[in-house]
């Protein structure tokens, strides 16, 4: 049986084609351009595939919800010509077929869980930086959501007293996103981050802010395990960095075995950044279980 995924980011839609056990048979990525331009060529990839199931990662803000209006729709995104897109609507209407959806980094999350670093753990944090941050959050084995979904990646920070970037986000300046994705560090430095490899005074301070976060993912959410992925987390040296930071923040006020080997509690993805996909595949196998057709 073949299931259809969908990785819906801001800069380019990730059309895939799979089993259920995370198998990835074939791929293409298509430019997000506007709705009009985008949705027919994705419906043609799809229409092509003997596909039983669909599973759709969406950029955000997206309604998540089940049995709302605007279930589907992408919300206030600054993406203006997807403002209020019925994203589900549509394609459904058009490929007629169970529809799984949710974020593109609780897929990621869900992927991770399903198949990756995190599998047969429950309470899981997935981290992803980037273009953005982007946070998807397991608790007791299924992905959170409330009014809305986490945006976590927007969680305030103190920033450090060398740092005079006023930050990068429109909305909070001093928030996560604001201070370490891709474009404030690029913003900071007039580089981008790839290009700043060798300075180390840049990742010292990127792993000031990511450890900040973390510790406070660590006290609300308690997770087994943090799974760090996104082209800023490339630059691996991040990691034994953010390891040594998180304990100091943390104080010894909390002591779990997890805690004493931070090497297999905060960690890199290990599929190759197909994460989001095979998410994205188990998101239409859970859509198909949950319809009583699997």
């Amino acid at each position: 049986m073949l299931f259809g995924a969908l990785e819906a980011g801001g800069t380019k839609m990730v059309c895939a084609v799979g089993r259920a056990d995370g198998t990835i048979i074939d791929q293409i990525s298509i430019p997000t351009r506007t709705p009009e331009e985008t949705i027919p060529e994705i419906i043609a990839y799809f229409k092509r595939k003997d596909i039983k199931a669909l599973g759709i990662g969406a950029f955000g803000p997206v309604n998540v919800n089940k049995g709302t209006k605007q279930y589907g729709y992408i919300l206030d995104t600054p993406k203006l010509a997807w403002k209020y897109f019925d994203l589900l609507g549509t394609i459904q209407k058009e490929l007629n077929i169970p529809i799984g959806l949710d974020t593109d980094v609780n897929g990621s999350c869900l992927g991770e869980l399903t198949f990756g670093s995190a599998k047969g753990l429950n309470n899981v944090v997935y981290i992803t930086i980037g273009t953005g941050v982007g946070v998807g959050i397991a608790v007791n084995g299924k992905l959170v959501h409330g009014m809305l979904h986490p945006e976590a990646g927007h969680i305030l920070l103190r920033k450090e007293e060398q740092d005079d970037f006023e930050g990068n986000c429109p909305y909070h300046k001093c928030c996560l996103e604001g201070l370490a994705a891709g474009p404030a560090i690029e913003r900071r430095y007039g580089k981008k981050a790839v290009e700043l490899k060798d300075k180390k005074e840049v990742w010292e301070l990127e792993s000031d802010y990511i450890a900040q976060a973390i510790m406070t993912y660590i006290l609300t959410v308690s997770p087994q395990r943090i799974i760090l992925g996104g082209g800023v987390m490339h630059q691996e040296q991040l990691f034994s960095l953010i390891r040594k930071k998180v304990l100091n923040l943390l104080a010894g006020y909390i002591k779990t075995p997890e805690l004493e080997s931070m090497d297999t509690y905060i960690v890199p993805s290990v599929l190759n950044d197909n994460q989001g996909i095979m998410g994205c595949i188990q998101l239409a196998v859970e859509e198909l279980k949950e319809l009583g057709k699997l």
